[in-house]
């Protein structure tokens, strides 16, 4: 299987494409579009909805896996979020693919052991479990970490872990 993961954000979104299965996968392409902040939102969110079209077209994944908006205590911050999101599922929606969200806490269950992991404890165990030779930075990485534990998901030993999980 070839997923394409996205963490979503309106200045740095974390994308990686990984392929394989539960128990081995490797990473094809990773990275973070950073917008600079001279751009309005509403350049970013068509940016964001464009390059995630190209990676799309130059991948071919079978399905996309993102994060699940996170409580933060910003409504504002909320809802940029939530509209970053929404340009991602709006180009992979488009383009036929299957869209999966996990929530934070499973994420980092899946590659640390520990829902509460820090961001530099995943990254260092997606340089680990990718076999990478350098450790991402954090958005990349925990795109990454979402890819991995989409993947993970489909091992019917582990499948327990994602009841959280859920197509959209």
């Amino acid at each position: 299987m070839r997923v394409l993961a996205i963490d979503p954000a309106i200045r740095n979104t974390g994308y990686a494409v990984i392929e394989g299965h539960a128990r081995e996968a490797r990473a094809l392409e990773y990275g973070t579009l950073s917008i600079p902040q001279s751009r309005s939102q509403s350049e970013c969110l068509l940016l964001i909805h464009e390059r995630i079209g190209e990676l799309i077209t130059s991948w071919q994944p079978d399905e996309l896996a993102i994060e699940q908006i996170i409580y933060v205590q910003s409504h504002r911050t909320a809802i940029t979020m939530g509209s970053a999101r929404a340009a991602v599922v709006i180009a992979a929606a488009g383009r036929g693919l299957r869209i999966m969200e996990y929530p934070p806490t499973c994420v980092k269950l899946a590659v640390v052991g520990k829902g509460g992991a820090q961001k530099q404890q995943v990254a260092f165990m997606m340089r680990a479990l990718l076999h990478l030779t350098e450790t991402p930075p954090p958005d990349a990485a925990d795109a990454l970490a979402i890819a991995f534990t989409h993947l993970a998901a489909t091992d019917p030993l582990r499948a327990h872990l994602f009841d959280k999980r859920k197509y959209i």
